[in-house]
């Protein structure tokens, strides 16, 4: 029998030197590791693998076909769209993922963006950095608005793991929920159609995978609808929101605010609209919702589990 050969295409975009692999190790797999993996040596890397782990890396029919010794991608993260998946069916490569192991990271996240702009508290930061405070004629500076969540609705997309798990955090800070009807799916009792939900929601959390029917889904028509004190918040993926249209809205006051922790194209290395200086009421975070040190341990130990399953001829979180 062959060596079981295997290879970490791109580890250092889940571990930082603060993760415990053991888990992957005890399964007895001869590992390849590698920090990072240009799509010029992709093939070259897995070209003898049995096993592959990728988080971000790419591969297309061709560098499938090329691996000819492969029998399982294991992706370290729930999407999927790196992965052809029906080459790797044609091909007979198993291909799974790991679902549900950042939702207290991002649920977390989600609420630090939602406080952080309801408190105002980068603008009173920068207040009182540049001495504002210390200048003042009182003992308390309130130069912007703050309001409070208790009361307040808050309207989700996409209310699966991610989307139940806000609504609970909400309903403990005393908010109403309202929950859209999927984009693109049948009418569904005790769900509202994006339009309706729009206008009557203080703050927007998008938690619906990218596909066509999401892409671009809220555009310029979209914030209009929305209360012009309302908050957008994005932890899903970057082409659900018309960047572009986000950036003129915040601007004019369309709505009042925005927290995004995800962009179209990552990292921006061509720039973004949402990254100009002058936009108001606006935090951008580098995509890290996801990323608590708990939650990438736990896509380390699920890649695992999802191994020993394969090599034990269980079906375990099969994607393709």
């Amino acid at each position: 029998m062959p060596p079981l050969n295997g290879v970490l295409l791109d580890l250092a975009t889940i571990d930082q030197g603060d993760l415990d692999l053991s888990s992957l190790d005890r399964i007895g797999v001869h590992w390849q590791r590698h920090a990072y993996t240009e799509p010029t040596d992709t093939l070259e890397r897995i070209r003898h693998a049995r096993i592959l782990v990728t988080n971000k890396v790419a591969l297309d029919r061709p560098t499938l076909a090329g691996a000819e010794a492969l029998r399982l991608v294991c992706i370290a993260a729930t999407g999927t769209n790196n992965v052809d998946l029906e080459a790797a069916r044609a091909l007979g490569i198993a291909v799974t993922n790991v679902a549900r192991y950042a939702t207290p990271a991002v649920v977390q996240h989600v609420f630090a963006l939602i406080l952080a702009l309801t408190i105002r508290l980068p603008d009173y930061q920068r207040a009182v950095s540049a001495g504002a405070w210390q200048r003042h004629d009182r003992f308390c500076l309130m130069d912007y608005p703050i309001r409070e969540l208790s009361g307040r609705t808050l309207g989700i997309v996409g209310f699966s793991e991610l989307g139940q798990a806000v609504a609970r955090v909400a309903e403990a800070f005393g908010m109403r929920i309202l929950v859209a009807q999927r984009p693109g799916g049948p009418p569904r009792e005790g769900r509202l159609p994006l339009d309706e939900l729009l206008p009557r929601v203080d703050v927007l959390s998008l938690h619906c995978p990218l596909t066509d029917a999401t892409r671009g889904l809220i555009s310029a028509r979209e914030l209009g609808l929305m209360r012009r004190d309302a908050l957008l918040i994005n932890t899903a993926r970057g082409g659900i929101v018309d960047e572009p249209a986000l950036a003129e809205a915040l601007r004019r006051g369309v709505i009042g605010g925005a927290g995004i922790d995800v962009l179209s194209r990552e990292p921006p290395r061509e720039g973004n609209p949402l990254l100009a200086a002058d936009i108001p009421n606006l935090i951008v975070t580098p995509h890290t919702a996801w990323a608590s040190r708990e939650a990438r341990q736990r896509v380390v130990d699920e890649v695992a589990a999802n191994i020993d399953a394969f090599l034990t001829g269980q079906m375990r979180n099969r994607v393709g």
